[in-house]
């Protein structure tokens, strides 16, 4: 069969990239259509495919680009395609391609409706001028668009619950891949780190805990460093982003040590998570993919209580779920994490990359290429 992913643009890293990583997996003979592709060496064996867009000064601005994006998903080429599978977090869902047929199944895989035009609340970017200009109308086109006979699935319940207030649609589950096989095959990932970053392991606080994510406003990380300071614990902040500047100041002028850590490997990720006396996620986030990670690694976790990492953290077992909203809330829950058992958690079996691929050929009914687990060994 002749398929065609569709992403809605591809970026160096990033928790829908790991889920298109995925698809390419699925089905390596697919084309794959975006917007713009900023890591054109991801895919080295895959026909991809940008959008006009990406010929124009609008070209990763996202914000600004935004108005347009609806009007270019339309009409793409057609290469006789018999099924398209797409990853949505904005109007990718919104693809049809030009003289397609009424054979063509489309299966759309929806990380969430655009928080930007439905959700604001939820992502200060929604609240640029350009978004808030465009929304009411925005709204009405992607509504109109997510009835024209695909299939959904969504990342988490929280997100399903989204889809059907927003487009008045049903959606199957489905959760993301998160390669919780390897991470939870190595008892000690300080084993698997280079000298040099041994060394900067070795030189952070005893006891920490760990914020680690995209620096952007909306993953709150500016919380982790104030429920530290509430709490009187050093803390470590890993990542890279717009927001490190800010972060950085932050770190400074904190009353308790913080350690700011730019865009570490995975190994030394997983080593954080394994050292850090808790991994705080406060973000209300439509999965939470580094949650799974740090629960696969052996870290407790203090996550929000609403979204989609509440229910990937059992209350009291993986970790502590703060409510209120309200980074006070966090400092408290670090005050009480030994509450939780420090003994690994087996509640990230149902994560793996190997589940995801099964659910996502028996949801399309198109069989999936085989994926072999690469085990490390301890």
């Amino acid at each position: 069969m002749a398929g065609v992913l569709v992403h809605e643009w591809i970026e160096r890293s990033g928790g829908a990239e790991k889920v298109l990583d995925e698809f390419v997996h699925c089905y390596p003979d697919a084309d794959l259509y975006c917007l713009w592709n900023d890591a054109p060496d991801r895919y080295p064996a895959a026909i991809v495919r940008e959008s006009i867009l990406a010929r124009t000064p609008l070209r990763g601005r996202k914000a600004l680009a935004l108005p347009a994006m609806p009007f270019t998903w339309r009409g793409l080429e057609n290469r006789d395609y018999d099924f398209a599978l797409i990853s949505s977090h904005l109007f990718a869902h919104h693809a049809t391609f030009a003289g397609g047929s009424a054979e063509l199944r489309k299966f759309v895989y929806v990380h969430t409706p655009a928080r930007y035009v439905w959700n604001p609340e939820l992502d200060e970017r929604g609240n640029s001028l350009p978004a808030r200009l465009a929304s009411p109308f925005l709204r009405k086109v992607d509504r109109k668009r997510a009835s024209e006979g695909a299939s959904f699935a969504a990342n988490s319940e929280f997100v399903s619950s989204r889809i059907e207030r927003a487009w008045g649609v049903q959606s199957k589950v489905i959760y993301p891949p998160v390669d919780v096989v390897r991470i939870a095959g190595v008892a000690d990932w300080r084993s698997r780190l280079t000298q040099e970053e041994s060394q900067l392991l070795s030189s952070l606080p005893s006891s920490f805990v760990l914020g680690a994510s995209r620096f952007i406003p909306y993953k709150r990380l500016d919380w982790v460093i104030k429920a530290a300071e509430k709490a009187g614990i050093a803390a470590v902040v890993a990542g890279s982003g717009p927001e490190e500047k800010r972060l950085r100041a932050m770190a400074s002028a904190a009353s308790v040590p913080v350690r700011i850590l730019h865009r570490p490997s995975d190994a030394m990720l997983f080593a954080l998570y394994q050292q850090a006396l808790a991994y705080v996620f406060p973000p209300i986030e439509d999965f939470g993919i580094m949650p799974v990670e740090a629960m696969a690694a052996g870290a407790r976790l203090i996550t929000n209580s609403v979204g989609g990492a509440s229910e990937t953290v059992v209350q009291g077992v993986d970790g502590l779920h703060f409510h209120d909203d309200r980074w006070e809330s966090i400092a408290e829950c670090i005050l009480n994490i030994d509450s939780v058992n420090t003994a690994r958690s087996n509640n990230y079996d149902k994560y793996s990359v190997g589940r995801f691929h099964a659910e996502i050929a028996t949801w399309t009914g198109i069989e999936a290429a085989t994926y072999v687990n690469s085990v490390e060994p301890q």
